[in-house]
């Protein structure tokens, strides 16, 4: 089925609500993708306002410039958003984002595009990059990667329990030939399960891991928050969506240690303000509703969570 992710942003009205949005704000769409939450954005923004772009995809990174030439407000910047901090410092625009947008999942075009490799569903190169300018292709690494290193990302990024006769499964069919295209790796691996899982591909997991790990995705979500926390002015608002339990609970982790009280040793002189946290969790975690679900059945693993700069 095809997708058209113009029309399907998730969690657009909820994202919207969280970031709060002032009309001659300046807002940052950490994950530009095909545009949908940035087109909802710059909907909110007067002529004043301004949006900066980021995506590491050269691709949505093009779209956007060609779908947006018109508008004077928004700009674009190809990289992953892990390096955002140094590109707003260098703006000289640090402490003044009123809010950043994180969606962690990958678009529709990129998993859409057989040509990615991202997808188990269609045939196509093994590649799995969002950047496809920089960087070592699911192809390369699968052909030179250890079986002890290969059974660790399945299992750390995947949460694979049959992770061995997978990884030993892709050996033992290398040793005989190359694994070129994203239909023979999902064959394999589903080869290799010995128990069908109720309406999941077998190859679901072993994909996540291994494009999680070819992308370094979690070491970037951690830079992306931080950097995305330290640039916020006061009452700006960091909302970011995830799609499955490590990202999220990634996530989470950052925003209730950053917006926790201070332990300081006991008997320690401590004034007031040391005691209150420099942010707070902006309500609760929100998840699709009823109708987005019906229109839009990816938006169900997505959870939004937002924090917000006090001081």
């Amino acid at each position: 089925m095809e997708h058209d992710f113009n029309h399907h942003p998730v969690l657009l009205n909820e994202a919207l609500e969280a970031l709060n949005i002032k009309p001659a704000g300046i807002y940052i769409d950490a994950t530009f993708g095909r545009g949908g939450h940035a087109s909802a954005i710059l909907k909110n923004l007067d002529r004043e306002g301004r949006l900066i772009a980021f995506d590491q995809d050269p691709q949505a990174i093009a779209y956007g410039r060609e779908q947006f030439a018109n508008d004077p407000r928004i700009e674009f910047e190809h990289c992953n958003f892990s390096e955002m901090g140094a590109v707003i410092m260098e703006r000289g625009l640090d402490k003044c984002i009123d809010g950043v947008l994180m969606d962690l999942g990958v678009s529709s075009p990129q998993l859409d595009d057989a040509e990615r490799g991202f997808s188990f569903l269609r045939s196509g190169p093994l590649d799995m990059r969002m950047n496809t300018e920089q960087g070592e292709s699911a192809m390369e690494w699968l052909a030179r990667v250890e079986a002890r290193d290969l059974i660790l990302v399945l299992k750390r990024y995947g949460e694979e329990k049959f992770a061995k006769r997978i990884a030993t499964a892709i050996i033992a069919t290398r040793a005989e030939h190359a694994i070129e295209d994203t239909a023979t790796l999902a064959s394999i691996i589903s080869d290799a399960i010995p128990v069908k899982e109720k309406h999941k591909h077998p190859a679901t997991r072993s994909f996540q891991a291994i494009r999680m790990f070819i992308n370094q995705e979690l070491p970037s979500i951690e830079s992306g928050l931080q950097a995305a926390a330290s640039m916020l002015a006061i009452g700006g608002r960091l909302a970011v969506i995830s799609f499955h339990s490590l990202e999220d609970r990634m996530v989470k982790r950052f925003m209730r240690d950053i917006s926790s009280r201070p332990k300081f040793p006991p008997g320690l002189p401590i004034m007031e303000k040391d005691e209150v946290p420099p942010y707070r969790l902006a309500g609760k975690s929100g998840v699709a509703g009823a109708e987005e679900l019906a229109q839009n059945p990816r938006a169900r693993s997505a959870r939004l969570r937002v924090l917000e700069r006090l001081r």
